[in-house]
């Protein structure tokens, strides 16, 4: 599932289109990625369509979303709170680390760094959903991280990424408002005021948003063709354990407050998957081409991670209280 891509899973959306998509996903991702690689100059134009993409897969978030997604903050804070604490506290810090332990160049440690800054990606939506996880949970926390991106992702990247490039933390702030939070308001706002319009589209959204993301990924390999040469084993390493970290951070906090299995595979899922669209996104507006690639290929990597932990946990209920609970709230 794309990282940056469909928000909540449609409540009749079913295990069997679910599982489709989540298959489909990585593999158009990954074709993509072997196109921009084959005929890097054929795609590197399309870099300059980048922004426009990720306000459209905002968007198409936005219209996924509705106001009892938000409510969950208020009924169940301290899951809510410690998933999103995990996400801005250990991904950027761990990001630092593997770029310091891999001895990355600045421009890609700077994106590596990035990617650990940007909020969950939305397709954690669907992977929680496959893996049997509280999909209401997911789908909450996503959104608060999302709408707390503008503030947070530059003020980490400028503490963490700092010492590697400058940081535009002022002008990357403003990029986040105009392509995550005004796309994001924009599409809540018009599913309160079209919402059977909204509905009847729904099944075509998560398409929209892989699409969307193919495009960013094209665009961002074919951009950094010679970089991706030169240090692509190294920088897909990074990307790996940086994501499989996640994944097992996320799970060990929340085994570690008891929550209940659904509870904890969500958090683990919204941990370790990241919008790295969007961090491939800033990292070619503010910093170079180079600081987009860790990005486009998390986008890649934690596609066909999610799909594989989905049908592994899918394939191991969890204890009927907590199946039966996560539906409820569901």
């Amino acid at each position: 599932m794309p990282h940056s891509h469909s928000a909540a899973v449609p409540a009749d959306q079913s295990p069997r289109s679910a599982k489709v998509a989540v298959t489909i996903f990585p593999l158009l991702i990954i074709a993509g990625a072997v196109l921009a690689l084959l005929a890097p100059g054929t795609f590197a134009p399309l870099g300059a369509g980048v922004t426009y993409a990720l306000m459209v897969i905002m968007f198409g978030m936005g219209l996924t979303l509705t106001l009892p997604d938000f409510a969950l903050v208020v009924k169940r804070p301290l899951p809510v709170v410690a998933g999103v604490i995990f996400q801005f506290a250990f991904m950027p810090l761990l990001a630092l680390g593997i770029a310091w332990v891999l001895q990355l160049p600045p421009a890609l440690a700077a994106g590596l760094i990035l990617v650990g800054s940007v909020p969950g990606g939305t397709s954690s939506n669907v992977v929680t959903y496959l893996a049997r996880g509280d999909v209401a949970l997911s789908v909450t926390m996503t959104s608060i991280s999302t709408l707390l991106s503008p503030l947070l992702t530059p003020l980490l990247t400028l503490w963490l990424a700092g010492q590697y490039l400058p940081v535009p933390a002022g002008d990357m702030a403003w990029s986040i408002v105009q392509i995550v939070l005004i796309p994001v308001v924009g599409g809540i706002l018009l599913r309160l005021l079209l919402t059977r319009v909204v509905e009847a589209v729904q099944p075509a959204l998560p398409w929209i948003s892989v699409l969307g993301i193919t495009y960013v990924v094209i665009a961002v390999v074919a951009g950094s063709h010679d970089v991706l040469a030169s240090a692509g084993v190294l920088l897909l390493l990074g990307v790996v354990v940086h994501n499989l970290c996640g994944y097992g951070i996320g799970y060990a906090a929340a085994a570690l407050t008891r929550a209940p299995v659904p509870t904890r595979r969500a958090i683990s899922v919204e941990v370790g998957m990241q919008n790295s669209g969007l961090a491939a996104g800033l990292g070619g507006a503010h910093f170079s081409p180079e600081a987009a690639l860790p990005g486009a290929i998390f986008s890649v990597w934690h596609n066909i991670s999610g799909g594989l932990l989905a049908s592994f946990w899918g394939a191991r209920r969890p204890a009927k209280s907590s199946a039966a609970e996560s539906r409820s709230r569901a």
